[in-house]
């Protein structure tokens, strides 16, 4: 490996491990490098600027602020109630309202941690109460919270598409079964920890009761398949669905089901605007890092050495999934992808991996990497809604986290699974 390879992803680490937020390690790793090696600095600046410019991150903000809107319409709230309804009468109900909740909320918002808190608030007191155990219930929350990344429409396939430059329409398609998988395998490890423990079942739900919550959340029902067919039929972009999102949020939390006030606008807004500055700075400094990874050779120079290792496509595609599920314990999913893309790109073309399906199993690995200490976000939020210790959770998650790995090595091995939808649409 290069000094350059060594000195920059050394200092970037050293960084780290101060316990720096990632944005500033990456873009001071970048810096540094930048003078110890006399390259050119003033680059620096454009390169940042240049990657928050680009028109289809615009969804971005747009997402983060539907989410918002949409959680503070009652509209979580009412598919959870749903949810409930469905399947809450088998054993682990309330375990398996959890994940079905997670899968509909993530088909609007497009961000683990708002799934992770817009259904982990309401679920993690009601599982303490019928009798699961905090850490597991919190535990479940923050892997189901993953789901927000892989079910469309998704914060992450967007920058993926970005980075990578492929199809985001094609991406979201593609995330649909394999998002669906984890929470199949999810829901059916609940049901066996619910079996082992005797967690009691609740009520079943008479016709009457399911149609009423059928209604109540028919709204909510209604925004994936005007966000995502609007996409499928041509209508609009995806960046242009992200803010047809934020106004069918904003006239069913105004008009519909009356829980926005307009006084609430500016809060929840000023909310978005935050953690988009965050998710932009990172976005920046990543870039940078991404750059000087290209320009430096160094990409090329370790895609070599990983392919020395590993020459055919079954070991490459092991090793990059514990790459990335290593990495996920230290840096976010949006840096995760301008870290290892340029590395991974000249891999995917040599051994002929499909980049949509590749797209989805990274973001499979960074979702897991949601759940995993030190950097895990969803653990995290997790932790503060049910208030549990780090240890306590952390022994509440394991079984989730295998469940997930279970699903992402079917998925690996099984590229069909990702790719059946959008070849059966003929999706170019």
């Amino acid at each position: 490996m290069s000094e350059t390879a060594i000195w920059l992803f050394g200092s970037f680490f050293v960084f780290l491990f101060l316990n720096m937020p990632i944005a500033v390690a990456l873009g001071l790793a970048t810096a540094v490098t930048l003078l110890m090696f006399d390259l050119p600095i003033q680059s620096l600046p454009g390169t940042m600027y240049s990657a928050m410019t680009g028109f289809t991150l615009l969804a971005i903000p747009f997402f983060f602020l539907a989410g918002l809107i949409m959680e503070r319409a009652g509209i979580s709230r009412r598919l959870i109630t749903l949810a409930e309804k469905l399947s809450g009468h088998y054993t682990g109900g309330l375990a398996i309202v959890a994940v079905v909740s997670a899968c509909f909320f993530a088909a609007i918002s497009g961000s683990g941690p708002a799934t992770m808190a817009a259904v982990g608030a309401i679920l993690i007191p009601a599982m303490t109460k019928a009798g699961y155990r905090k850490g597991m219930a919190a535990g479940l929350l923050a892997t189901a919270g993953g789901i927000g990344i892989i079910i469309p429409p998704s914060i992450a396939y967007i920058v993926y598409g970005v980075v990578a430059e492929v199809s985001i329409a094609k991406l979201f398609m593609a995330g649909i079964v394999p998002g669906l998988l984890v929470g199949v395998l999810l829901a059916v490890t609940s049901y066996f920890i619910a079996k082992k423990e005797k967690i009691p079942t609740m009520p079943r739900a008479s016709g009457s009761e399911l149609l009423r919550a059928l209604l109540d959340a028919a709204w909510g029902l209604l925004a994936p398949v005007i966000i995502l067919g609007g996409i499928y039929s041509g209508i609009f972009t995806p960046t242009e669905s992200a803010v047809v999102a934020v106004f069918y949020g904003l006239f069913v939390g105004l008009f519909v089901y009356k829980e926005i006030k307009l006084p609430q606008l500016p809060k929840i807004i000023l909310e978005s605007a935050k953690t988009t500055a965050m998710v932009m700075l990172i976005i920046a400094s990543a870039s940078a890092f991404a750059w000087l990874i290209t320009v430096e050779g160094i990409a090329e120079e370790l895609a070599d050495m990983m392919m020395s290792f590993a020459p055919d496509k079954f070991t490459m595609l092991l090793m990059i999934n514990l790459i990335l599920l290593l990495a996920g314990m230290f840096v976010d999913a949006i840096s995760a992808y301008y870290i290892f893309l340029p590395i991974f790109l000249p891999i995917m073309a040599a051994m002929q991996i499909d980049p949509v399906h590749f797209g989805v199993l990274m973001t499979i690995n960074l979702a897991i990497g949601l759940v995993t200490p030190p950097v895990g976000i969803d653990l995290y939020v997790a932790c503060g809604l049910a208030k549990v210790s780090l240890r306590e959770i952390s022994k509440g998650v394991i079984p989730f986290i295998l469940a997930s790995i279970v699903a992402l090595l079917i998925i690996t091995y099984v590229p069909e699974i990702s790719l059946w939808l959008p070849n059966l649409l003929g999706m170019e």
